[in-house]
């Protein structure tokens, strides 16, 4: 009997410590390429989700490389402020979420302009669904697995 206790215990041990590695493979993926590359492969993405021509290639590239290179400012401040031990303050987590709702409208105005409707209602539809993903995952849902219904 305790051999079996045992057994199960290292069984569930082993499983844990393995989806850890996964996620975290997962996560920093992205992170190993340069922001040139992010951007590059950003751009690809887009231009086949969105079948963009050259001139829009072009302007999506600014667009792209612009937005890569705020969140690594950004991703560097918070680190500064992790490494330092300190949080942002209320104040200062408003004006953040502020700043980044007034770069998102300003990033879909740019968007409306150059895409095409038909593209444009893609790129909305592509947006909702990346963030409904992210928010999945971030709430523990996974992917292709109904969640049951909690009790309590």
């Amino acid at each position: 009997m305790k051999k079996l206790i045992v057994l199960a215990l290292l069984l569930v041990g082993t499983t844990i410590i393995a989806q850890e590695r996964i996620r975290k493979h997962q996560v920093n993926e992205m992170e190993l390429f340069t922001p040139e590359q992010k951007s590059q492969l950003m751009l690809k993405k887009m231009t086949l989700e969105l079948d963009l021509n050259d001139g829009q290639q072009k302007e999506m590239n600014s667009i792209i490389s612009d937005k890569i290179a705020k969140m690594e400012s950004h991703k560097a401040e918070m680190k500064v402020m992790k490494e330092k031990g300190v949080r942002p303050t209320k104040d200062e987590r408003f004006a953040m979420q502020m700043k980044m709702l007034d770069e998102q409208i300003a990033t879909k105005k740019r968007m409306e302009k150059i895409l095409n409707a038909k593209q444009f209602d893609k790129w909305i539809s592509l947006k909702e669904k990346h963030q409904d993903n992210r928010q999945g995952k971030f709430l523990g849902k996974r992917k292709g697995k109904p969640q049951g219904k909690r009790q309590g």
